[in-house]
């Protein structure tokens, strides 16, 4: 018999379940459509088997839908008696009361939540943002002022600035982080991050950011002034790009705390990122002016000599007489520290600065041979080495000198990418000596590199002797573009010019027509003329828009624009131009992320 009783209730279980469920089904089909009439009478099912807060939302509004008032303030007050801690609920009746124009309950109601604040700042920030959430920001601000009273251990400085920053009194939400910060100075990455996120800092003649600015200066000019401060406003002038008085602050900051210099240095490092080299060099020089004992002494020098060395290579707008001072600047450095495996990267710096900038190749290619020499360096900066020293021969003239030394780095390091990098140099060598048959099947191995780089400069390579090779017809135009190109690399940038003038003159309309406009896009990038790169890039979208060069150039165009011209809203427009128009290109992936972090959207850490 117990057992008959217990599978009945079993069944009358199941079954109810069962109804539930399609009680649930029809009441959402009907809400979901605008049905509140009929979705009603299945919620109302529902809520008495399951009286959740996500049966019980959308059956109140049910009801408010059919004026069903007395019901609604019955069940919303059940909600509410099974749910005291939940604010929101208990605010909801006060807006029940004001929809019905019943101030004063809608006024009790309130006044409740404040009467039952206690000293828990759990419970006052809930009661605050149940406020804020229905848009009572009077009460809310009430809410705070208690709370303080009761929990006076608690500072409410964030929820007074989320108050202060929604009804749009930035004065007062700054002052409020400001004094959390004074006291918790641990806290300045997650001020900055909050104040950052609330006003705008791009335009240093913002009032947004002249306001967040004279409150700084004003506390960090007080007597006795906490240090971090001075941090903070170093950081404004860094999101401004103004990295000159960033480093004025950051100097006077580091002689006021005695500091180690730490600060100036990590300054310097951002600044050479950002390309504002000649505050960088002020900061080294700053450190390196204080002598051998001070702690960054040896990193600031090797951090002055890279910053020059990356100006160089870079900006390509130095003078004879900048190369002569950085060169004599390496020279004495070295002459510090001396020739060994630790100034390792000075020495094929200057190695570079001498055979790629200072046309001193003979003295540049003994150089590297001694760095060779070196005792102590590992197998891949022993290849690094050798990689650079064939790159010279290249510039110097002597490509099958190159060529063995690339080979050999191809043999030694067959499954690394300096291998790769190798075979595709050799190749190049290949295709500049007119062998266009060999260099292809050594690009078509590299295709399938591991190295996205150098497969994609494989490809291009490939692809550009397919297009234009192959006709008897063709082979002195490629063969006198490949001539060009290499005179390109050799820095030999009129006979280049002069050369591919003559292919569009024996060969009108030659199919090489994009790739001339290209390669002359790229010499002037190694001149440092930006503005005429830019117009040859220009040129090949004008003249040949549909070809395989059009995206390439058009992401050289947006690169140069953003890097070197430092114009991120025209350089976002021509990203953006690349996404549409040329959708399956290479450089899809890259120009995303260049979007988003001209947007200040956040990166992955694998994008970062």
């Amino acid at each position: 018999m117990k057992s008959y009783f217990f599978i009945a209730f079993l069944c009358f279980q199941f079954g109810l379940v069962a109804q539930t469920s399609s009680d649930l089904q029809l009441a959402q089909y009907y809400y979901g459509n605008g049905e509140f009439d009929k979705a009603l009478s299945y919620y109302e099912k529902v809520y008495q088997v399951d009286p959740s807060k996500a049966i019980f939302s959308p059956y109140y509004e049910c009801l408010l839908e059919a004026k069903a008032y007395k019901m609604a303030e019955k069940v919303l007050r059940k909600q509410i008696n099974m749910n005291q801690q939940d604010y929101e609920l208990r605010m909801l009746l006060g807006v029940f009361y004001e929809e019905l124009q019943d101030d004063t309950k809608a006024k009790k109601s309130y006044d409740e939540l404040l009467d039952e604040l206690g000293n828990n700042p759990g419970q006052i920030i809930a009661v605050y943002q149940a406020f804020v959430s229905k848009g009572k920001m009077e009460y809310a601000k009430k809410t705070l002022d208690q709370g303080k009273k009761l929990a006076s251990y608690y500072p409410f400085n964030f929820q007074y600035a989320d108050y202060y920053a929604l009804i749009g009194n930035k004065k007062e939400m700054i002052r409020e982080y400001l004094d959390y910060l004074e006291t918790q100075p641990g806290i300045l990455e997650s001020i900055e991050f909050a104040i950052a996120s609330r006003i705008d800092l791009s335009n240093a003649m913002s009032p947004d950011f002249l306001l967040l600015k004279e409150q700084l200066l004003a506390r960090v000019q007080k007597p006795a002034s906490p240090l971090v401060f001075s941090d903070m406003l170093i950081w404004l002038f860094v999101q401004n790009r103004n990295f000159k008085s960033a480093a004025v602050q950051v100097i006077a900051l580091d002689k006021r705390s005695q500091s180690d210099g730490s600060r100036v240095l990590e300054l310097g490092h951002i600044c050479v990122e950002n390309q504002a080299f000649d505050v960088a060099r002020t900061c080294f020089q700053y450190l390196i002016d204080q002598g051998p004992n001070q702690v960054h002494f040896f990193e600031a020098q090797q951090a002055l000599l890279n910053a020059r060395f990356i100006e160089i290579s870079t900006q390509r707008t130095y003078q004879k007489a900048e190369i002569e001072a950085t060169i004599a600047d390496y020279i004495a450095a070295l002459q510090r520290v001396g020739k060994s495996r630790v100034s390792y990267q000075l020495m094929k710096q200057l190695a570079s600065i001498r055979a790629f900038y200072a046309q001193q190749i003979d003295t540049a290619i003994l150089e590297v041979k001694a760095i060779m020499q070196l005792p102590g360096l590992s197998d891949m900066q022993r290849a690094e080495a050798k990689m650079l020293l064939a790159d010279i021969e290249v510039l110097g003239g002597d490509i099958w000198e190159a060529s063995i030394l690339y080979m050999q780095l191809d043999n030694d390091f067959k499954f690394e990418p300096i291998g790769h990098e190798a075979k595709f140099k050799n190749a190049r060598v290949f295709y500049y000596d007119g062998e266009f048959e060999f260099a292809q099947a050594q690009l078509d191995i590299l295709k399938e590199s591991t190295s996205r780089l150098i497969a994609n400069d494989a490809l291009q390579l490939s692809v550009m002797i397919t297009d234009n090779y192959g006709l008897d017809s063709n082979y002195q135009a490629m063969l006198w573009f490949a001539t060009a190109d290499r005179m390109i690399e050799q820095q030999k940038y009129d006979s280049a010019f002069a050369l591919f003038d003559s292919i569009q003159i024996q060969f009108p309309n030659h199919a090489l027509a994009d790739e001339i406009l290209y390669k002359k896009g790229q010499a002037m990038e190694k001149r440092g003329n930006w503005t005429e790169a830019l117009g040859y890039y220009g040129d090949v979208l004008k003249f040949h828009g549909k070809d395989i060069l059009a995206d390439d150039a058009l992401f050289r165009m947006a690169e140069l624009t953003e890097i070197q011209l430092h114009d991120p809203v025209k350089a976002l427009e021509l990203y953006k131009q690349l996404l549409l128009e040329y959708k399956a290109s290479l450089y899809a992936t890259e120009t995303r992320k260049r979007i988003r972090l001209l947007r200040g959207d956040a990166l992955s850490e694998e994008e970062l």
